[in-house]
């Protein structure tokens, strides 16, 4: 006999199921016959780590699973060992690729919901990191780029250390992600607002925005 815990994780693949976000990851992805386990499987594997009240390295993400009833949770014929640093780092670097935004607007299911978007509501924060995280240089114009970690205005009262920011935009109705964008550690949220808004606008159109 072999016993494996579900726990409330059983609630959060259900829902992740019910809205459909593996099928919406593959489609904009894409599949292929040769891969063990799909991109989607692994985000709905990232879903289910970030809900079940801890965190760890990419290198023992796979542990997290362990114990538990990973082929309920995931799919048939998924082992923790699927789930390594090098699957996780090749699927996070297609999201990155391809744009989180539109498929956040997929994934929250203003369609499938009914969800009112008249108004909408915009606020950055920022997180605190520990290390050097030396600046890279400068791609060429044209090219995506990575964020700048650097000091900043601590909105969490750590100057001392350097940041990233996050701007995220919700619904009015239920205050549901809709919109998310990391940003530069030293970034103006007065001179940034206005491009986020408009960027919001041109790629979603909503009648109202505040």
């Amino acid at each position: 006999m072999k016993i494996t815990n579900l726990d409330h994780l059983g609630l959060v693949a259900g829902i992740i199921d019910e809205i459909g976000i593996e099928s919406i990851i593959n489609r904009r992805l894409g599949e292929h016959s040769s891969e063990k386990i799909s991109s989607g499987k692994v985000v709905k594997a990232m879903i289910i780590n970030a809900l079940g009240l801890g965190s760890s390295p990419l290198y023992l993400f796979s542990k997290f699973f362990e114990g538990k009833s990973i082929e309920h949770l995931i799919g048939k014929g998924v082992n923790p060992d699927d789930l390594n640093a090098d699957k996780l780092g090749r699927v996070s670097d297609k999201l990155s690729a391809r744009g989180t935004g539109e498929i956040l607007i997929e994934v929250v299911g203003v369609k499938k919901y009914q969800i009112k978007t008249e108004t909408s509501h915009l606020d950055a924060t920022s997180f605190h990191v520990h290390g050097e995280y030396k600046s890279s240089e400068e791609n060429e114009v044209g090219e995506p780029r990575a964020i700048k970690i650097t000091h900043g205005y601590s909105r969490d009262h750590r100057p001392d250390l350097k940041q990233f920011t996050m701007e995220l935009i919700c619904s009015g109705d239920g205050e549901l992600p809709l919109w998310m964008k990391m940003g530069d550690g030293n970034q103006s949220d007065q001179k940034q607002f206005a491009q986020t808004i408009k960027e919001f606008k041109k790629t979603f159109e909503f009648s109202g925005l505040i």
